[in-house]
């Protein structure tokens, strides 16, 4: 008789993990750090607010074992103190969630020093921060670039974000090639419409609950599952691209 265990592929377990989540204290990160910290990593959280990074350090710790720093990752050199912050308290690095992001208007819109911190913030510290984190990391790794649709769903206003998440897309695919027979998995996570403050002011909260009740955005946790899928699949896998978008989303 067969056992019914042969018909799924090996879990790769996440207890004991050491994890940076840059991001960490709302919307996506936050979600992604509870639920890893839920089932046993240990996790270490970046973020810009000091409230935020409470909040969310209150909550990990309901769950599991989670520390973190507030810090600016658009600061150059704080990509580096992030990842050493974390690895010492960690003893190490065994995956990276780089998930840090602000919102960005057109490129016609923006004054020159807005489009640098955009810049900085959402592409530049997504590769500071895998270069200091992959420094860190001993044999077998996950590095875990959080997307967006918005790289394939090109509007009038979405110039900048659209054009820095491609760049993560184009990143986040050479990288894999790169690391893959180091033992480092690189995988790109591309969320559609998704609950979280960078919403606001656009949406405000009780339009993004109205939506998520209708099925037409996601909440932060759909994407913390598909982060943990890509995880726990077995060591010979790599989900190099993972698009989650809401079913009823009318596309507008």
């Amino acid at each position: 008789m067969t056992k019914l265990a042969d018909a799924h592929t090996a879990v790769t377990p996440l207890k004991g993990r050491r994890v940076l989540v840059t991001g960490g204290t709302t919307g996506i990160g936050r979600a992604i750090a509870v639920l890893l910290a839920s089932e046993g990593a240990r996790v270490f959280i970046g973020g810009r607010d000091p409230d935020h990074l409470a909040d969310a350090l209150a909550r990990i710790r309901e769950v599991g074992e989670g520390e973190g720093v507030v810090m600016d990752l658009a600061e150059p050199d704080n990509n580096r103190r992030f990842v050493e912050a974390g690895a010492a308290w960690l003893g190490g690095v065994d995956i990276a969630v780089m998930n840090a992001a602000i919102a960005a208007e057109g490129l016609a819109d923006m004054d020159e020093d807005a489009l640098r911190y955009a810049i900085a913030t959402d592409f530049t510290a997504y590769l500071l921060g895998a270069h200091a984190a992959l420094a860190r990391m001993e044999g077998e790794g996950d590095l875990v670039l959080i997307g967006s649709m918005s790289a394939h769903v090109l509007g009038p206003g979405s110039t900048v974000y659209a054009g820095i998440k491609a760049g993560i897309a184009g990143f986040a695919e050479a990288l894999r090639r790169e690391l893959g027979d180091k033992g480092v998995r690189v995988a790109l996570v591309e969320p559609g419409k998704t609950g979280s403050t960078m919403q606001e002011p656009d949406v405000p909260p009780e339009k993004q609950r109205e939506a998520i009740r209708a099925e037409a955005m996601l909440r932060a946790e759909d994407i913390a599952v598909g982060v943990h899928y890509l995880l726990t699949q077995p060591r010979r896998t790599v989900v190099q691209q993972l698009v989650l978008v809401p079913r009823a989303e009318s596309g507008e």
